[in-house]
């Protein structure tokens, strides 16, 4: 004999079968919610705008009092060499770090800032095209400044460090991935 059932029938809900993604394969992650999303890109914008000031305060002011000691260097590695054989390492390391500190914000806000060079090698591409302009800048119109391309190479590396470090997980966590097109 069957029961009689009071109250509104329940209906059993089956869930998905979770999927189980190939070892190495890139699981979909989902960015964040659209206000903290404008909110992270308003701030990197932000950041990315006091960086501008700061380069250009720290690179485009004239050095008279340099301008005997400057030379234009378009070999690389000639002035990492002589950084290093200066007998006070404090001068070779504030020159070298400085150099390599002055591209980590490129690496950690341009992939926030500008989605379409999310890549590694468009941020990269990106850093270099920047400070060669400012190398360029350096050396053609400021007083007791040179251009340098260790400079160049340095701040690159400094932005490739800030991308590895932090840049890739931001643009990750702020940007949507794009779907791969299927065959």
């Amino acid at each position: 004999m069957a029961r009689a059932v009071s109250g509104p029938r329940s209906v059993l809900r089956r869930r998905p079968a979770p999927t189980r993604h190939p070892v190495g394969a890139d699981r979909e992650r989902r960015p964040l919610p659209l206000p903290l999303r404008l909110l992270a890109m308003l701030c990197a914008f932000v950041f990315m705008v006091a960086f501008a000031v700061v380069l250009a305060r720290l690179t485009l002011q004239p050095s008279p009092a340099s301008e005997a000691l400057t030379h234009t260097n378009v070999h690389p590695g000639r002035s990492l060499r002589a950084y290093l054989d200066q007998p006070g390492l404090r001068d070779a390391a504030k020159q070298i770090g400085g150099n390599l500190l002055l591209g980590v914000p490129f690496g950690v806000l341009v992939p926030v800032v500008a989605p379409r060079t999310r890549k590694i090698l468009r941020v990269l591409l990106l850093t270099a095209l920047v400070m060669l302009l400012v190398e360029f800048a350096q050396g053609a119109m400021i007083t007791g400044r040179a251009f340098d391309i260790d400079d160049v190479i340095l701040n690159t590396t400094g932005a490739l460090i800030g991308y590895l470090l932090l840049g890739r997980r931001l643009s990750r966590a702020v940007h949507a991935r794009r779907p791969r097109p299927s065959n």
